[in-house]
This record gives structure tokens, C-alpha cells and sequence, in this order.
């Protein structure tokens, strides 16, 4: 099977509750999820079984990203399903606590790369953007959770 995993962590000054609340609550990743917009499909999205939809991508050109939880461990882990037909796999978001004030949010997605050989062949050209996209995504959480902070 054609696999990728790609990492990121991103330091945070705000609580690991103030971190968890804005990472999760799907339809705001928009703010800071670079060019993703998700939408509640079934349940309210705070537990296994809730199912979303994310659309990725610019001015209509993009993919759709159907997924459900299948781990939900507040404030700290929630495993979601990628069960689309572009984008298969899993992500994952942890947030560590550092403090009262610091946290440390991991965002891992080991994807199920599409198309085969060729998938394959082509995940080390596209690679690169896919980690810088989740880096800047992680920059721009980060810039948010502080302004929740306060």
C-alpha cells in the first residue's frame, strides 16, 4: 500500500483547553487551515462516530475530505478517518500541555497516497508543500489560540 505520514508541532501560549476548544470545533478550522472549509455531516462533533466534510482548496478547485472521529480524548487527542476517495488515512491532533499558559499542538497525517504507483512516485514533489501548508496552518492556530487567550 502506497503510505505517507508527515508531522508537525507548533508551540502554543495559550491553555491546552483554550487550544482544544479552537481545534476542534470544525467549523472554524476555516480561520486558520489553510484553505479548508468543514462541515458537520452527523453528530455534534465532540465524540466518536461524528462525521464532517472538508473541502480543500482554492476558488472551487480542490477535494472533498469526508471523515469521522474514531478517537476523542479531550483536551489532548482526537483521531479522525479520512474516508474519501482522494484523501484516505488518518489525522490526528494532540495537544500537550506545557503549563497553564503553554500548550504544544502535533498534527500527524498518515495518508493513503491515491493513484497507485504513480502516487507513489509523485508524494516526494508534492511532499514538500503539503508539510509547508500544515506548518503554516499550525502558524496561523497558534497566532488564534493566543487572541482566545487573551
Amino acid at each position: 500500500m502506497n503510505t505517507a505520514t508527515v508531522k508537525e508541532s507548533v508551540d502554543i501560549e495559550a491553555s491546552a483547553e483554550v487550544v482544544w476548544s479552537v481545534v476542534t470545533d470544525w467549523p472554524r478550522q476555516r480561520e486558520w487551515m489553510l484553505g479548508t472549509e468543514v462541515h458537520l455531516v452527523s453528530g455534534d462533533g465532540r465524540g466518536t462516530g461524528s462525521r464532517m466534510v472538508a473541502f480543500t482548496g482554492v476558488g472551487g478547485l480542490g477535494a472533498l475530505d469526508p471523515m469521522e472521529i474514531t478517537e476523542w480524548s479531550p483536551p489532548h487527542r482526537c483521531v479522525v478517518r479520512h474516508t474519501g476517495r482522494l484523501v484516505r488515512g488518518e489525522g490526528i491532533f494532540e495537544v500537550v500541555a506545557r503549563g497553564p499558559a503553554a500548550s504544544t499542538f502535533l498534527w500527524s497525517e498518515r495518508l493513503v497516497l491515491p493513484f497507485g504507483p504513480l502516487g507513489r512516485w509523485g508524494w516526494p514533489a508534492v511532499r514538500p508543500g503539503f508539510a509547508w501548508g500544515l506548518r503554516r496552518s499550525g502558524q496561523r492556530l497558534a497566532e488564534l489560540c493566543r487572541r482566545e487567550a487573551g
